[in-house]
């Protein structure tokens, strides 16, 4: 299941890719549009300037702002960022592989096959969807946010 961590920080990842260019966002701001607590808002946008998605500039008219154009970040990365792998065994992971500890043998494990396959199609289907995607998705069907239902 997807944190609400993820969500949030996927939600302000929109917000700041729709604003790229335009220079810093205070985190207040963010924080009031998206209706993301404030507090929480700042340790998620701290991991993702650290995961090189987001800058910071302090002081008066700082803010955060993208590191990176909106076309290169893409969902299963800030999810990867909040959350760990995507794989929803540690025996179907890339990035974290380890054997599960009551598993009998990984040679003949179904389970792992299966989840490999899950693990797959979630990665496909999430780094295909990069935030200038979603921003374009949102313009296209009005004012951001107003059709477009971003509490994913």
């Amino acid at each position: 299941m997807l944190s609400k961590k993820a969500k949030y920080a996927i939600r302000a990842m929109i917000h700041l890719a729709a604003r790229q260019g335009t220079g810093p966002v205070m985190i207040k701001t963010i924080a009031s549009e998206e209706r993301i607590p404030k507090k929480f808002l700042e340790a998620i946008l701290v991991d993702l300037k650290n995961g090189g998605m987001l800058k910071s500039r302090a002081g008066k008219g700082g803010g955060y702002e993208m590191a990176k154009a909106a076309a290169d970040v893409d969902l299963g990365e800030i999810i990867r960022q909040m959350d760990g792998p995507l794989a929803l065994t540690p025996c179907a992971s890339k990035t974290a592989f380890s054997l599960c500890d009551d598993c009998p043998t990984e040679k003949f494990c179904t389970i792992q096959v299966v989840m490999r396959e899950v693990r797959d199609e979630t990665a496909r289907i999430l780094e295909g969807k990069t935030l200038e995607s979603l921003v374009t998705m949102a313009q296209t069907s009005g004012p951001l946010g107003a059709e477009v239902d971003f509490n994913i």
